[in-house]
């Protein structure tokens, strides 16, 4: 029985990944820790939490005496570390937490494996490993051509996409400095199940459902490359079992769109088959974030070339199932939205403990 431990696993991508790996795998043991904030929802993970392969812990990756105790309690081969703060406009109102949870939680997760792994030689047991699931924000912005490879300089913008470049950083240098077996991935912006609505996709399906206006950035023709969420937990189980200790990948969709396009095609979708006085007449152009980044596109060649990796969803089949997912889930999203459940988190969990 291997054992995974999850960081972030109630969060969108981090709880794909959970089912993803429980589906998959018989004989894999995933512990998640989650520290239950506004954008996790244990809703993501009923069909699982009464699976005797799972187990749900709250708590904070800083909290190093909680992270070295599941350590010493498990034999943990893995650890995947999805756990961050991850919205922009939230990193430039207050961008303490971001460097909270994105780099200090990284290291206090960093310390512990070592602990945990090392061996009285300074060489590291056989079957452990360290993967930092980052974000392709590290690169900074482009122009109108090119793409971001593994080479490209780190040149963040952003107090959220600093924090995660520190991480990168700091997960490199215990490979480097200590031989700790780690792999970085970085990826492009995910959609599908699950994505709290304060993201693009979810935030304007709801909006449209609810008659609310859609804002949008300055002229809405900023670029970004869009990832089935599916397609990117594949991608992670490939670099988690067959890549070499200390490769970076990059995981990227080769769905180049404008965030204008995205408005449209949601409301064109929902406008022709579930009401047709959604339009394009709710769409509202708001002041431009601060820093805002131009373009994002990766180059995933080397992920193909070494793990065989390659999207399954393209752009146009995975937003209609994305649409249609979030339709047959209105409960999750009213929840979400009103923010209920967290009473009951605290309720049940208080601060720390397991389930």
């Amino acid at each position: 029985m291997k054992t995974v431990l999850v960081t972030g696993g109630a969060g969108f991508i981090g709880s794909n990944f959970v089912l993803y790996m429980l589906d998959k795998y018989e004989d894999y043991h995933i512990i998640n820790l989650d520290k239950l904030t506004y954008a996790g929802n244990l809703d993501n993970l009923k069909s699982v939490e009464n699976n005797s392969k799972y187990t749900f812990v709250r708590g904070d990756i800083c909290d190093e005496e909680l992270v070295d105790d599941l350590f010493n309690r498990y034999d943990i081969d893995y650890v995947v570390n999805f756990a961050a703060e991850s919205h922009v406009d939230r990193s430039i109102e207050d961008p303490n937490i971001f460097i909270q949870t994105n780099v200090l939680g990284t290291n206090t997760l960093l310390n512990a494996a070592k602990k945990a792994w090392e061996k009285e030689d300074g060489s590291f047991l056989e079957g452990k490993k360290f993967l930092q699931v980052s974000t392709d924000e590290v690169y900074g912005s482009l122009g109108d051509t090119g793409y971001f490879t593994e080479d490209t300089p780190l040149a963040p913008r952003s107090p959220y996409s600093a924090s995660k470049t520190s991480a990168d950083l700091i997960v490199n240098a215990y490979f480097h400095t200590y031989g700790m077996p780690i792999n970085i991935t970085r990826c492009s912006n995910n959609y599908g199940p699950y994505q709290f609505p304060e993201k693009l996709i979810p935030l304007i399906i709801n909006n449209c459902l609810n008659k609310k206006p859609l804002p949008v950035y300055g002229d809405g023709l900023n670029v970004r490359d869009w990832l089935y969420v599916g397609d990117h937990v594949e991608a992670i189980d490939l670099v988690m079992h067959r890549a070499e200790p200390g490769e970076i990948y990059n995981i990227g969709g080769h769905n180049e769109k404008t965030n204008i396009d995205i408005v449209k095609t949601i409301i064109d979708y929902l406008n022709k088959n579930v009401d047709n006085t959604i339009t394009e007449g709710l769409i509202t152009f708001v002041a431009d974030r601060k820093g805002h980044d131009w373009r994002y596109a990766i180059d995933p060649t080397k992920i193909g070339r070494d793990l065989g990796w390659k999207p399954k969803v393209l752009f146009d089949e995975g937003i209609i199932m994305t649409i249609e997912w979030y339709l047959n889930n209105r409960e999750w999203m009213e929840n979400v939205v009103s923010g209920d459940y967290q009473k009951y988190y605290e309720e049940m969990y208080g601060n720390r403990g397991e389930a």
